[in-house]
């Protein structure tokens, strides 16, 4: 099917559709990491966006189950230069475009990646709308520009579970997990705004339960249950969004920082902890999406390099070293990626540990988090 693409600097291309029909508009970033497209995709943190692949061929190993992020897809869709309907895996379980149709996300193919990608990494992430309806540039302007910015926009109310739960399982690849109250001997509350499933697996891995509430959540009640003894500490999960706009998160996570409760966030979560601290947070030219991104340890006697996976196109401002220290840093730009405050016991990462799809290299953090907690 025929897919007419505006981006907000006026450029107009026409491709083919692989995945739902219809009319999105959102923001358009690109990835480089060579594997994990089906994790990239039900990443709740890429709501409201258009996610360029620069792995040339994607479709290939199709989808399942098992390597959900989330309960779904919240991005606006996906772009590829060859998509590969005929998957070739044994885990699979169908195509990814039947996934996408399934959940009403676009797919884009035969269209130049790599052209994309220079163009956002030259202008910047921009808008963009992109319809199999409507093929008139004229009318796909009026509604790009009618539509509102994914900076004005709350995508935490769309992805945050509606329900509290327990989650109960370890990393998947765990030969020796198996839930085991003994085994997970601290309790935390994980603030979800957009969680990876795979961020739990390791928080549960390191030895903590995990309690998994809304957003909305009251965080009275949350500092109730520390003062009860019932958790030993709060996680401040990833998500989508302009961290800015969340007025009343920042004013929970004032009152969790209030009373000095041991703390960890991850990305958004990362990002609100410097906000709430005072230090806005500013938006990066491109963003940092992919499995392949350099940062430099600066905790202990020698410095590390670790291979770290990434998401994000917001960062906390150099200033924040007046009442924190600095523990990670991207070798790429030189922006913040880690930071420990100073007479607190918080502390959080900008890139993920959890590496779903991406290295290894940075899991010891939920240790360290455990440790924190007991």
């Amino acid at each position: 099917m025929r897919v007419s693409i505006l981006l907000e600097n006026g450029m107009f291309f026409e491709a083919k559709s692989f995945g739902a029909s219809g009319t999105s508009v959102g923001e358009i970033v690109f990835n480089t990491s060579m594997t994990g497209y089906q994790e990239i995709i039900t990443d709740p943190s890429y709501a409201g966006q258009f996610v360029v692949f620069t792995m040339p061929e994607i479709g290939n190993i199709g989808v399942n189950r098992d390597d959900m992020e989330s309960k779904g897809a919240f991005l606006k869709g996906v772009i590829v230069r060859e998509y590969v309907d005929t998957y070739s895996n044994f885990r699979a379980e169908d195509s990814l475009g039947n996934f996408l149709k399934e959940h009403n996300i676009l797919g884009i193919t035969d269209i130049d990646t790599r052209f994309l990608t220079k163009l956002i990494r030259k202008e910047g992430a921009m808008m963009m709308i992109a319809s199999t309806e409507i093929h008139s540039k004229d009318e796909l302007e009026k509604i790009l520009k009618s539509s509102k910015r994914i900076e004005e926009i709350d995508y935490i109310k769309e992805v945050s579970t509606k329900e509290r739960y327990i989650h109960k399982n370890g990393a998947w690849n765990s030969k020796e997990f198996k839930y085991n109250p003994k085994k997970t001997d601290k309790r935390i509350v994980v603030y979800d705004f957009g969680v990876k499933r795979n961020i739990l697996n390791e928080l549960t891995e390191a030895g903590l339960e995990c309690l998994v509430v809304p957003a909305s959540t009251d965080v009275e009640e949350v500092i109730e249950m520390y003062k009860n003894k019932e958790i030993g500490g709060v996680f401040l999960s990833n998500g989508p969004g302009d961290p800015l706009i969340l007025k009343d998160i920042h004013q929970k996570i004032k009152r969790l920082l209030e009373e000095n409760i041991p703390m960890f966030g991850i990305c958004l979560g990362h990002q609100l902890l410097s906000i709430s601290n005072g230090y806005p947070t500013f938006k990066l030219k491109f963003g940092h999406h992919g499995g392949n991104h350099p940062v430099k340890n600066s905790i202990g006697k020698y410095p590390a390099v670790e291979i770290t996976a990434q998401n994000h196109n917001y960062n906390v401002p150099e200033e924040i070293e007046e009442i924190a220290e600095i523990t990670h840093k991207n070798l790429f730009d030189n922006t913040i990626e880690g930071i420990k405050y100073k007479n607190k016991p918080v502390f959080s990462v900008q890139h993920h540990p959890e590496a779903s799809p991406g290295p290894s290299d940075s899991k010891y953090i939920f240790k360290q988090f455990y440790e924190m907690v007991r």
